[in-house]
């Protein structure tokens, strides 16, 4: 596929390399010697059994947290630890699952995975079409940057955690899709564009409930609301600026809510009673941060233990390109530059979208930096998903032929190649 055609039918070409990565992908799934250590996605539990080949492919994909996420969409939550798998996600494959079974499929053991699949790779080629326009909006048109950076995105050291029944590849998709609908409420005010940033605040709560890193994208709400408030007091009362400030507020009361909703639901199940858990008492009493901390040891340099440095060594690859590109968008970025494919040789005027570029930007240093001092050090190279910032700097780079560029997406490549015959495997890590 040449650089012309790819840029002439760009989403063409984006659902080609999709496809061919996915495939292979999954070639190296079935491919991996073994059941692993695990054989608990082996149990049939209904009466109904899917073909020999379909239930193969499932067992390769549903590992790890993927087993938690598919039995409790089949039966509910039933243990507390379950509480740190995403409800919204849980809440979209049971969904799924009971219109598939409405329309006729018979209730197969393991349907639930397959839904999970399903959404899966539909969410991760609907994330890399919605990185595409959200790009061009950021940068103002700017068709190569936009095109290599949802091409990267495809390849994303996450690798088979996108097609594994997980959340990242859901939560990515709702985090660009929400981020592109502020993108667009930006400029002259007006209702249709409060309306806009009201259902960015909507999507973004979306995909708080699905992980609860989303929670860091109330950023982009929180900025633009201080913005508005400010220019509210400068300027005196104007309908417009009151209805802009309203509308943020909401949005932004949505991105918490998506992360409040879930621990309110777990709060009324287990402190209800005269004995309650010990979270119960807490000034927060949020069931997510204590099955986090207690049952995984999540926590400030909790993982900073010596057992643990293979881990971060995995993860030194991607903190490293989020906090360079983080800082990098923090200063501008390539916003302005005349060396894009469309920019070139025209005068291009600083898109308003250095908003959001900037505000992103935060988000992602404080993911990087929550995860190297607070969580599992290695899953920084599946959440880093639904952060755009370093694809765009990978972008620029490539398109520039920066060799930092160019070995990270090498490393990329070779990591998510591993990683996958190791996830099928039941190998860590994970």
């Amino acid at each position: 596929m040449t650089q012309s055609r790819a840029l002439t039918h760009p989403v063409q070409s984006l659902i080609t390399i999709i496809v061919a990565w996915k495939a292979f992908l999954l070639f190296v799934a079935l491919c991996s010697p073994g059941p692993g250590y695990d054989t608990s996605t082996t149990l049939a539990t209904r009466d109904y059994e899917l073909p020999a080949p379909l239930t193969y492919v499932i067992d390769k994909l549903t590992r790890w947290d993927a087993i938690y996420f598919v039995k409790v969409a089949a039966r509910g939550y039933r243990y507390e630890q379950e509480w740190a798998w995403g409800w919204g996600y849980i809440q979209l494959l049971r969904l799924c699952t009971a219109v598939v079974q409405k329309l006729g499929v018979p209730a197969y053991d393991g349907l639930e995975a397959i839904v999970a699949i399903v959404i899966a790779h539909t969410s991760h080629l609907l994330s890399v079409l919605v990185l595409y326009l959200l790009s061009l909006s950021v940068f103002a048109g700017a068709v190569g940057t936009a095109f290599t950076a949802a091409a990267l995105h495809i390849l994303s050291p996450a690798g088979l955690f996108l097609s594994a029944p997980y959340a990242e590849s859901s939560c990515a998709f709702l985090t660009f899709a929400g981020c592109l609908l502020f993108a667009k409420s930006l400029g002259k005010r007006s209702a249709t564009k409060d309306l806009l940033v009201l259902l960015s605040g909507l999507v973004l709560g979306l995909a708080t409930a699905f992980r609860s890193n989303g929670l860091l994208n109330g950023v982009l709400l929180l900025e633009e609301a201080s913005r508005v408030l400010y220019s509210l007091t400068q300027g005196g009362f104007q309908l417009s600026t009151s209805r802009r400030l309203l509308a943020t507020g909401l949005g932004g009361l949505a991105v918490a809510i998506g992360f409040l909703f879930p621990q309110y639901i777990a709060y009324s199940e287990y402190c209800s009673g005269s004995t309650g858990r010990p979270w119960c008492e807490r000034t927060f009493p949020s069931v997510y941060v204590f099955v986090q901390a207690h049952y995984w040891n999540n926590g400030l340099f909790n993982y900073w233990t010596l057992s643990n440095l293979p881990l971060f060594i995995l993860g030194a690859p991607m903190f490293t390109i989020m906090t360079i590109s983080g800082l990098w968008a923090l200063r501008g970025g390539p916003i302005g530059s005349k060396t894009d494919t469309v920019a070139k040789g025209k005068k291009v005027p600083e898109p308003r979208g250095y908003q959001v570029l900037r505000n992103l930007a935060v988000v992602q240093l404080l993911l990087a930096l929550y995860t190297l001092t607070t969580a599992h050090a290695q899953i920084i190279n599946r959440i880093s998903s639904s952060s755009p910032v370093w694809l765009w700097y990978l972008a620029v780079g490539f398109g520039k032929r920066q060799p930092l560029a160019r070995n990270l997406v090498a490393f990329m490549v070779i990591y998510a190649v591993v990683q996958g015959g190791l996830f099928a495997s039941f190998l860590p890590p994970a």
